[in-house]
């Protein structure tokens, strides 16, 4: 303020700044396919003030339409966006659709067992906050990663799971799991019920030992030596209750041979498993996974 008491240009322009400063958003669409639906979004977003630093969009067979944008836009004017997008174009082409910053973090729980790989690179990416999350709950039926997880700053839990006490356990996990955006399997190497499933209410995403379909179930390695492979893998799913058969997000492979012993396939594969995992998450944090037709997913890169 200048001493004659008005506001200064310098200030003025200071706030204006402020009040317009772009904050980075994301816009995800799922509809039945139809003529115009890019032009339509990308229009109303232009319109409304965004700036659109990248989108993809993809259509199947089945006629299924998946879009996500990436934009920018004035803080303040995010509400009034929503609000327009809703009535304007998701209601006419019948949308399923998400509007949010993309630095809002999904509320997420961890369920693990005895085996550290997976759980530890999940955990040390959201320290690095390479993983955009907050991790609510990490549980385990063992107390093997307690001092590791604590160690990093984060809950841990230990609930013990038995045939005989498995209902009563999978209560007292979903009272600690709560309200959240996912629940991640890290090598918890018990069968969740279909009750569970339901209950969570979120996706559940697990990482399977082995390059799905082949070699489903327990023990995937010592099924995968005796068939005498020459590549192993990793499969990150989204959990359904038919044992390993829900949609497929991201797999990899590591190459073997006839020298290598059960124990090698495990060694060699937990590297894999923890990158396949990783990849899953963080494309589920950052919105890049549509569920489409079937059994299927899109992932925009």
């Amino acid at each position: 303020m200048t001493l004659s008491g008005r506001i200064s240009p310098l200030v003025r322009c200071t706030a204006w700044r402020r009040a317009h400063e772009l904050k980075k958003g994301i816009l995800t669409v799922t509809c039945p396919d139809s003529a115009g639906i890019i032009g339509t979004v990308t229009s109303f977003l232009h319109m409304h003030g965004a700036n659109i630093e990248d989108c993809q969009s993809n259509s199947t067979p089945g006629n299924v339409f998946s879009m996500r944008v990436h934009f920018s836009l004035p803080e303040h004017w995010l509400s009034v966006v929503r609000e327009a997008f809703g009535a304007m174009i998701a209601r006419p082409y019948g949308m399923e659709w998400a509007i949010k910053w993309e630095d809002e973090a999904k509320r997420v729980a961890i369920l693990c067992t005895k085996e550290d790989h997976a759980l530890m690179e999940m955990l040390w990416g959201v320290a690095r906050r390479d993983l955009r999350c907050d991790v609510t709950a990490v549980i385990s039926n063992h107390t093997e990663l307690q001092k590791a997880t604590e160690s990093l700053g984060f809950k841990f839990h230990h609930v013990p799971v038995s045939k005989d006490n498995k209902p009563e356990a999978e209560k007292a996990i979903l009272d600690l799991v709560g309200d959240v955006d996912l629940v991640v399997l890290a090598r918890y190497m018990q069968v969740l019920s279909a009750e569970f499933i339901d209950r969570a209410g979120a996706p559940i995403i697990n990482i399977h030992h082995s390059f799905l379909p082949a070699f489903k179930g327990a023990n995937p390695y010592r099924q995968a030596h005796e068939k005498g492979v020459r590549l192993i893998g990793a499969t990150a799913h989204y959990v359904t209750p038919e044992l390993d058969q829900g949609p497929i997000i991201e797999q990899d492979v590591a190459r073997v041979d006839h020298s290598m012993s059960v124990a090698d396939f495990r060694t060699m594969g937990r590297s894999v498993e923890s990158k396949v995992l990783y990849r899953a998450v963080k494309w589920h944090l950052e919105d890049r996974i549509f569920r489409v037709e079937g059994n299927k997913t899109v992932v925009f890169s």
